[in-house]
């Protein structure tokens, strides 16, 4: 398994659930939708931390890569 593409997804699909709430939230002014701000600030607060989360794992991902390779060094 390969964690720097799994993070990749993660990233996507956090930025997809971001962008999804934000529309939401534009939409808040009309009265034919009903938006309740609460959850979409909820969403957006999640969609933020699993980003933070994924480009963590990609960091992480990466130092091990340059520790390995200094050990084969």
């Amino acid at each position: 398994m390969n964690p720097i593409a799994t993070a990749q997804y993660g990233l996507f699909a956090a930025s997809q659930r971001f962008e999804a709430s934000a529309q939401r939230t534009a939409q808040m002014g009309d009265r034919a939708f009903e938006v309740d701000y609460t959850h979409e600030a909820i969403e957006q607060i999640t969609a933020k931390t699993e980003f933070r989360a994924n480009l963590a794992v990609i960091k992480t991902a990466d130092e091990m890569t340059d520790s390995l390779l200094d050990i084969l060094a």
